[in-house]
């Protein structure tokens, strides 16, 4: 099940109280202390949970009709794979039954154990290096099998939905010719990519892997937030680590190379798929804040979206990633 846009008036998360949340947790047998912090989250929602006589939990209530059962315990036994394996994730947290996903009152929800930790330095090339190792992990376990019920990354979902949701419904109408020409002409470049590509396959990967769902603790990296999944490329994993300059991002992606192909095998002609992937992560961007504008915690988050300031920079914004689309590509050195 792929995210479509909301109805009006309609906020799933209306009823997530505090009392709502709590008594939610303590149906598993757990007893809260009063003490509860949302955390950042806007797909689902996610709390941190006191416990009298333990640690924290943290709570994450599913956005209702985003995913189904099937497609959320396959992400879960993704992450319970990768921790069998010794791998740093924050896996959910499982009863004596072996259930990871509840429900109370028809919401979904899932419990995990809190970590602590800071963002990688991502300018730190020895910080890179252990990340690649890690993510050459996380590949060759990935690669073992596939998803069988969650989506993969693709230029339809990502590209081609993105851009029919924002061209109908959300760009004004002073930019709507930029915007539908603009569009167009990237899409043949991606189309154009893609088709002469041969031999990319596609894993298990995280596919929402930057900074902010890293944790930096004991000098390795712990990885957290698998709710985005899906089958992909490996360098999806890979290209959102790379900021600055080309010689940075040259610099950056051999750093990580070099330690992921101590595990996994990284094949070079995924390269070709950097801006491609970066292009169809900023079309969907704006499609998903769109679908979700009538989430009350969206206008209050990004109260910038939607406005003709907002439309005018994403346009300049294509622009320049339709010139990436034709630039070199990044070499690993």
């Amino acid at each position: 099940m792929n995210p479509t846009t909301e109805p009006e008036n309609q906020h799933p998360f209306a009823t997530l109280t505090p009392s709502f949340i709590m008594d939610a947790v303590e149906g598993l047998g757990y007893v809260c202390d009063g003490r509860l912090f949302p955390l950042n989250s806007y797909e689902n929602r996610v709390y941190q949970i006191g416990i009298e006589e333990g640690e924290p939990l943290i709570a994450k209530f599913y956005r209702p009709a985003r995913w189904s059962n099937d497609q959320i315990l396959e992400e879960h036994q993704f992450c319970f794979e990768l921790a069998e394996h010794e791998l740093p994730v924050v896996a959910p947290i499982r009863d004596v039954n072996d259930k990871s996903l509840f429900e109370y009152q028809h919401f979904r929800f899932s419990l995990f154990p809190r970590r602590g930790g800071h963002a990688p330095e991502l300018d730190n090339l020895e910080c890179l290096f252990t990340l690649g190792r890690f993510l050459g992990r996380m590949h060759r376990i990935g690669a073992s099998r596939p998803f069988r019920h969650r989506p993969a990354l693709d230029k339809k979902t990502f590209g081609d939905d993105s851009i029919e949701l924002i061209s109908t419904r959300f760009i004004p109408d002073e930019l709507k010719t930029s915007y539908v020409t603009l569009t167009s002409d990237i899409m043949k470049i991606v189309n154009d990519i893609l088709g002469r590509i041969q031999d990319i396959t596609s894993i298990r990967v995280h596919c929402d892997c930057h900074s902010g769902n890293i944790l930096w603790r004991n000098d390795a990296p712990h990885f957290v937030d698998f709710d985005d999944a899906r089958m992909a490329p490996a360098i999806q994993d890979i290209w959102m680590l790379l900021s600055g300059d080309r010689t940075m991002r040259t610099t950056q992606l051999s750093e990580i190379i070099a330690g992921y192909s101590e595990f996994h095998d990284f094949h070079a002609r995924e390269l070709q798929l950097v801006e491609v992937l970066r292009t169809l992560r900023m079309l969907h961007y704006s499609a998903w804040l769109a679908r979700r504008w009538t989430d009350p915690a969206f206008p209050h988050s990004f109260p910038w979206f939607n406005t003709i300031r907002y439309w005018s920079d994403h346009v300049l914004e294509l622009r320049e990633q339709f010139a990436a689309l034709n630039e070199p590509l990044l070499e690993i050195i």
